[in-house]
């Protein structure tokens, strides 16, 4: 099937790879991903030929990247709990400590993400009651190949929140722009900050677009409004 026409999920799970160009192109491959490709440039104005070699290098390359969705359920929920759930466990209270640093002492600055530390404390906690949801119902269900739509519903509608408050994170944090002469704490709460939306964004994508569901019925869903 030609590239256009097939969708960022499925392009997401079959391309390794794939979804660092995604990035760099700020394509919504997350919240945004049943769009095709040919949709979703033209939503950012974009010109296809870049996008579309860089995808095809990738084919070509076949880079070694984990292939999840051939993963059993069990391997699958390992790799998310392990590599996003405790990582997003130790990335947040990092974060607000650090974006409490750099308001306190840059407020008066016209750069300075203000507000942005207390929104993160606001992610930090809904994060960890869905990520306890999660492991305590959902995760043992989908290991034994239960597949409880209204347990996946909720999550899937609480992604649907965690894709909003990525997008009011980066609206506060000037979309990640440093300032010139930025700090060596600024410069680090945004790298950090950078991290943990591309971690996020990974992390509900493996869980809406793989884990959520059945992979021999066709593509899942994802969470709204990442951008």
């Amino acid at each position: 099937m030609e590239l256009l026409a097939q969708s960022l999920a499925s392009l997401a799970t079959q391309v390794p790879g794939a979804t660092r160009v995604f990035h760099h192109y700020k394509l919504d491959f997350c919240c945004g991903g049943q769009r095709t490709l040919g949709e979703a440039l033209k939503r950012r104005d974009l010109d296809p030929a870049p996008v579309l070699a860089e995808l095809v290098q990738m084919m070509n390359t076949a880079s070694p990247e984990p292939q999840w969705q051939e993963a059993s359920n069990p391997e699958l929920v390992a790799h998310i709990f392990e590599n996003f759930h405790q990582k997003h466990r130790h990335q947040l209270p990092e974060l607000i400590r650090l974006a409490r640093r750099v308001e306190q002492v840059h407020g008066d600055s016209p750069d300075c993400p203000h507000g942005l530390a207390e929104h993160l404390e606001a992610m930090n906690l809904e994060l960890e009651s869905h990520m306890q949801k999660e492991e305590q119902i959902l995760f043992p269900m989908l290991v034994r190949d239960i597949f409880p739509s209204g347990p996946i519903s909720v999550m899937e509608e609480e992604h649907l929140e965690h894709g909003d408050a990525l997008e009011k994170m980066q609206a506060l944090a000037h979309d990640l722009v440093l300032p010139p002469g930025a700090c060596n704490t600024w410069t680090a709460l945004y790298l950090g900050l950078n991290e943990l939306k591309q971690d996020l964004m990974e992390h509900i994508h493996l869980e809406n677009n793989i884990l959520f569901v059945d992979r021999t019925a066709g593509e899942g869903s994802c969470c709204g409004t990442c951008h």
